[in-house]
């Protein structure tokens, strides 16, 4: 029987824990030849934190779990019996799991893959009006107020107050951190 994708729905915030798990249950069971692979879809995302630049991954779709596996019955059980699992997206009560279209399936890998190739997305871009500390840069330590967002170049034009008079800078998104 040909491997197809299915979509593991775990606790969300626990998608690693569960990953890491099911991985080893699945060594345990001696079921590693019903099982290709296992993903997280993750996205690289930056924040700015004390003028620091900090990389982290986050989940793409919080909460799933996506696996390439030929379904059996035993490896069912074995994978809602993992604490964390909530079941597989798509499964009728006591039926079999449906399997991802081979569409869906490329669109999901083909987002993640092109997330990565773009590289850090931030985390939380900026909205026109909002205060903002200059982290980084000749500027830094100035406050002023975002003025326009470039989110295709990841730039924002801010207006900080140079000698009682209004000026505009351009400035990267790590550069400026939301003033609170």
């Amino acid at each position: 029987m040909a491997k197809s994708w299915y979509v593991v729905r775990a606790i969300s915030g626990q998608e690693k824990k569960v990953k890491d798990y099911l991985e080893s249950e699945i060594v345990r069971l001696k079921m590693e030849e019903l099982v290709n692979q296992i993903l997280i879809p993750v996205e690289k995302v930056f924040e700015m934190r004390n003028g620091k630049k900090k990389l982290r991954e986050r989940s793409y779709l919080p909460g799933y779990i996506l696996m390439e596996c030929e379904v059996t019955p035993e490896l069912i059980v074995s994978v809602k019996n993992v604490p964390g699992v909530i079941g597989f997206l798509g499964a009728k009560k006591g039926g079999d799991p449906v399997p991802l279209r081979v569409s869906e399936v490329n669109r999901i890998l083909g987002k993640v893959d092109e997330m990565n190739e773009q590289g850090e997305v931030p985390e939380n871009p900026f909205i026109k009006g909002e205060p903002v500390k200059v982290m980084a840069g000749p500027f830094n330590g100035f406050s002023g107020v975002v003025d326009e967002v470039y989110e295709d170049r990841k730039k924002v034009k801010v207006i900080v107050k140079i000698f009682g008079r209004n000026t505009p800078i351009e400035l990267n998104y790590f550069q400026v951190e939301k003033e609170f």
